[in-house]
This record gives C-alpha cells, structure tokens and sequence, in this order.
C-alpha cells in the first residue's frame, strides 16, 4: 500500500466526504477518488458504499481502519519525534482557546503531547472575546482553538473539528425563557448584547445579527467584553445573549436561563495559526487535537 492511499484511506474513513478530505490532503476531490480507487483495487472489494447523499464505510472498510490506524498513528508519531528532534521542538507552544469546552480539548491535548513530544512545552490562555485574533497576530499565541467562522486573509487553519448546538441566554424573567426553544425570529423579541473590541464585522453579525431572517430588526443591547460581564447584564434584564450549548452548563447562575435555539447552524470549532507559521510544533499540536475531538 502506497502512503498516499493509506492516508487517503483513513482521512476519508474519518471524513465520510470527498471534498473535506480532499481539502485536508490539498488535492482535487478527483485525484482522492482515484486513489480510493486505486485502493480498493488493490484489495479486491469496496472499502465504501457511495450515494449521492453520503459515504459511508463498508465492514471491509471497517475492519481495515481498525487494523490500520493503530499502526499508522505510531508511524507519524515516530516520524513526528524524529522531525521534532531535526528541527530542535524544544521550547514552548503558546496556545490559546475560546471558552471552557475548547480549553478542555487543548488541554487534553497538551498532556498527550507530553508523551508524543517530551520536549515540547505548551502554556495556554484564553483568547479575549472582544480581541478575537490579536493576540495570535501579535505572537502571543501560535495557534489557537477558536470558533468559527474565520475569514482573516493572513490566517490559516484547517477544518471545523467539532460542533455544538447553539442557545439564547435570556434573563429569567423574559416570557421567552419559559418556552421550550427558540428560533431566530424570536430574536426581534429581545435586545442582543454586542461584542466591544477590535471584533470583524461577520464575527460580530454571527453573535449579535441585525435582522431575522424574515427582515424583523433586532434590538442592540450593551457591549460586553467577557462572558461574565455579559451574563451579568443578562440577568439584569439588560439584553440576550446568543451563546454555545455548553455555555449552559459552565455558566448557570441565577436569573439567567438558557434556551435552545433550534434553526440555526450548530457552532463549529477549528485551529487557526498566523499564516507561514504553521511550525513542527503547531503542526504536531494539531494533530494531537484531531486525534483528541475524534476519541
């Protein structure tokens, strides 16, 4: 088996789409159906069932990951220690994450490259609401797992790795907080709190949007520049707050409660790193992340 098939392989394995992983491996969706061709030639029999809806993994091609991942992540960890050890990855990664849920996986992480990679040290922070890729431009950080979407043309970053559901954070007291869900014409109903910082305009559209989507204007609350703050004034009946699932549960507290909302696209996560410096180091962190949101 070729590499490329072998990598091919696996990534489409993890993916199930042609186009993410033809993304990941910087290939045209065309060159990784010949190699998943070439492949399954080489086996004798499909490794996946193709639709136009999806792909999935026939038990061949089950049974093959299963044998082969194992041996392929100790051939990139290996070849990963030798690269690291070239290239002297022996001083510190500074890595920064967005909120509890993204600082968890960086932690895990972390104490996974503690084995893979002895020599490397990684120090973390979280990255400032209201300065979402300052301290990434400025060096403070070399990478960093942040929410989507980014659309800063001197960053680079790979895929959405994990998502979750979206929620309104409403004061209590709201009529909106007694209702099962919410959608995003409910929105109207309640001033959104902004984000103060040096914020892009579509980051701040997807945290505080203008209008509903039938054109309905939605009311602009304070700004705010941590979640703490932000949930103070929630609970002072001073605005909502469009916020991730998880939010719900690292950060209740009286006179604030936490409705689903359930038209609207879950919030995704993904690496981001300055442009031209994606080093050994950050490429090894991330990978160890993939590895970690996949377990």
């Amino acid at each position: 088996m070729e590499r490329d098939e072998l990598e091919c392989f696996l990534l489409l394995a993890d993916e199930l789409h042609f186009g993410h992983t033809a993304e990941r491996m910087r290939l045209s969706r065309a060159r990784v159906s010949q190699l998943v061709q070439r492949l399954e030639r080489r086996v004798g029999a499909p490794l996946f069932v193709r639709t136009s809806r999806r792909v999935a993994l026939t038990s061949l091609g089950r049974q093959l990951r299963a044998d082969l991942e194992p041996h392929h992540r100790a051939i990139e960890d290996a070849l990963a220690r030798a690269v690291a050890t070239a290239r002297g990855i022996d001083s510190v990664l500074h890595v920064g994450f967005a909120n509890p849920l993204t600082g968890e996986i960086v932690m895990k992480a972390t104490e996974a490259l503690r084995v893979s990679h002895p020599g490397l040290a990684v120090e973390v922070c979280e990255v400032p609401l209201g300065d979402p890729y300052g301290q990434l431009r400025k060096g403070k950080f070399d990478v960093q797992l942040t929410e989507h979407p980014v659309r800063e043309e001197d960053l680079s970053g790979g895929t959405v790795l994990l998502a979750e559901d979206r929620v309104l954070a409403l004061p209590s007291s709201h009529p909106l907080a007694a209702r099962p869900s919410v959608i995003r014409e409910d929105l109207a109903e309640v001033p959104l709190l902004t984000i103060d910082g040096d914020v892009p305009d579509y980051w701040h559209d997807h945290h505080a949007p203008p209008r509903t989507p039938g054109g309905r204007p939605i009311g602009r609350g304070p700004g705010v520049t941590n979640m703490q703050e932000a949930l103070t004034l929630v609970a002072a009946g001073k605005g909502a707050l469009l916020a991730p699932a998880h939010t719900a549960t690292y950060f209740a507290r009286p006179g604030v409660t936490y409705v689903p909302l359930t038209d609207t696209r879950p919030t995704g996560y993904g690496l981001v790193w300055r442009r031209g410096h994606d080093t050994g180091a950050v490429a090894a962190f991330a990978r160890t992340v993939r590895e970690v949101v996949t377990l």
